[in-house]
């Protein structure tokens, strides 16, 4: 090779490397200039007027004193059920229906339900807290069988117990043996009416049990309270086996004549694929609630069906 040869090869190796420097330079300046990014303004959220602070164990208290000083329930209330089908895609809504919610501590309940138009009984449920009953007026069928669901059943009505009617109506306090943990958190919510985002800061408070003769800690229930009345907004609550068993949202507080309940509970049951929104009209706390109210009559020649 010549040596004019040679000195080109070298020239234009030199030039390219001065190609390449500079393009890396471009690179690495031209964020300075903003030609690589755009800017654009987002929604900012408002943080809510009033977020009150307080100590796990103080909460843990209140929850405790509130479940304490409540002996009796008795509610009016709109009831809406769904069922869905997440293989199939379908989801079923039934008409809405007046009802009737009684409950006396520590397991008693009864519910009744009337046919929306008519002033007639569709249905009436009662429970000693170890078994329970069920009456469908329309079909003139009765069931009866323990509060726990041991054996699931095709038939949904099968399926259903008093128990989670308990558990989301009223927020227990811990029991002696549960162990419990307090997180906080903020959600960022939209306000549909307003048409802006909202803060929402909680706290959550996660109760579990140890297992007999384990380490492992038991998931038993996950609470969750808004921090501008320190009140629950959210239940989930857990099966034997950790999975997501009944999950309530309770709405907006409202003073029922002294007693602050909310003004709307909605029961999921994922397991089961049905939810129930109860529009709560009428609540009155400790009323004196008798034996006899929480007992099913049952007429002669209505079949009744022994559960599991």
């Amino acid at each position: 090779m010549s040596g004019a040869t040679r000195t080109a090869n070298c020239a234009s190796r030199h030039w390219v490397a001065r190609g390449a420097v500079a393009a890396v330079l471009a690179l690495a300046f031209l964020p300075l200039t903003g030609c690589l990014f755009t800017t654009r303004k987002l929604p900012i959220p408002k943080a809510p007027a009033i977020t009150q602070t307080i100590a796990p164990d103080l909460l843990v208290k209140q929850l405790n004193d509130r479940w304490d000083a409540l002996h009796t329930l008795y509610a009016k209330v709109e009831i809406q059920a769904s069922t869905m089908n997440a293989k199939q895609g379908v989801e079923k809504d039934y008409t809405t229906f007046p009802g009737i919610i009684m409950i006396r501590k520590p397991e008693m309940l009864r519910v009744y339900g009337q046919y929306p138009v008519i002033t007639a009984p569709m249905f009436s449920m009662a429970s000693d807290g170890k078994n329970f009953t069920l009456y469908i007026n329309p079909k003139h069928i009765a069931y009866k069988g323990p509060n726990e669901l041991t054996h699931k059943s095709k038939n949904l009505v099968e399926n259903i117990r008093p128990g989670f009617f308990m558990d989301a109506l009223i927020v227990r306090g811990l029991a002696p043996d549960d162990w419990c943990m307090v997180t906080t958190d903020t959600q960022t919510v939209e306000d549909v009416k307003k048409k802006h985002l909202l803060l929402m800061p909680e706290y959550i408070l996660t109760v579990m049990r140890r297992k007999p003769g384990s380490q492992v800690m038991q998931p038993i229930r996950v609470i969750r309270f808004h921090r501008d009345d320190l009140l629950p907004y959210e239940q989930e609550i857990y099966d034997q086996q950790g999975n997501p068993e009944t999950l309530v949202t309770y709405g907006a507080y409202t003073d029922f004549g002294g007693s602050r309940y909310p003004s709307t509970v909605t029961i999921k049951r994922p397991q089961e694929e049905f939810q129930i929104v109860l529009t709560v009209d009428k609540v009155e706390e400790n009323l004196e609630l008798k034996d006899d109210q929480f007992q099913i009559e049952i007429p002669p020649g209505v079949k009744i069906q022994a559960l599991q």
